[in-house]
């Protein structure tokens, strides 16, 4: 047997065995990560307010899922809750009477939201092998944790109801068959009020300078294009003029 057949053979073993592997690591992430999960499209700021998406994804080959029931934190009442519309879906929010008073803008609020329910039309669902997003925006967020956990209930046409409660786990411990949706909080930082406004400035100012130089370099390339199409111009003319007194007879 030659070397390079061996190599051949060798490489292509090698090719399947890593496609293998990327075959088995993605097939793992992927469940591990199908469950309701919460995010942002910022950092959710310390005492600041934040749209929420929960991601649903449908995780029964047989059935569909028809309610989703989200629990927000008695120990942290959020003073403004409100949702947006889910084509397909009612959604109702349910006060309950807070145990201690809270400040929000300078008023007192006695009541705050504790549960937001979604519950399909006849005839809508999430389907198998599909996933729903469902919105809301809350605030003023607390400032003194680093997180919310949000517990939900979803609920399937089958009866069965999947519910994601278990709290992050510790520090390099396992992730659990059913964990709860968490909402990451990040501290405040000083002279902004929102926490993003400083990086936004700054991002901002990148892209501007960004197109000012993108700008600049299409304003000389431009002029540059013209120098040389004004020389072509004028050599071609040379030329032609170079042939016709080379075809003229002389006297």
């Amino acid at each position: 047997m030659s070397t390079k057949r061996f190599g051949a053979r060798s490489l292509a073993k090698g090719g399947a065995v890593l496609g293998a592997a990327a075959i088995l690591a993605l097939t793992t992430t992927g469940l591990a990560s199908a469950h309701v999960t919460a995010s942002t499209p910022k950092d959710a700021v310390q005492g600041g307010y934040t749209k929420v998406t929960l991601r649903v994804p449908n995780e029964r080959p047989d059935s569909g899922t028809v309610k989703l029931e989200l629990t927000l934190p008695a120990e942290y009442p959020l003073a403004s809750v409100s949702t947006k519309p889910t084509p397909g879906w009612k959604v109702e929010a349910v006060k309950e009477k807070l145990a201690t008073p809270v400040k929000s803008h300078g008023r007192e609020v006695t009541e705050a939201v504790r549960t937001v329910t979604w519950t399909a039309d006849p005839g809508s669902r999430i389907e198998p092998g599909q996933f729903n997003e469902f919105d809301l925006s809350i605030g003023p967020l607390p400032d003194n944790t680093d997180q919310l956990i949000l517990p939900t209930k979803q609920t399937y046409d089958s009866g069965e109801v999947v519910d994601w409660s278990t709290p992050p786990p510790a520090e390099g411990a396992d992730e659990p068959e059913r964990p709860a949706p968490v909402l990451k909080l990040v501290a405040k930082t000083g002279g902004d009020e929102h926490g993003t406004a400083t990086a936004t400035a700054v991002a901002d100012d990148h892209d501007a300078t960004a197109a000012g130089a993108t700008d600049d370099t299409a304003r000389w390339l431009g002029g540059a294009g013209l120098v040389v199409g004004a020389l072509g111009l004028g050599l071609g003319a040379g030329a032609v003029l170079r042939s016709r007194r080379a075809g003229k007879p002389t006297a």
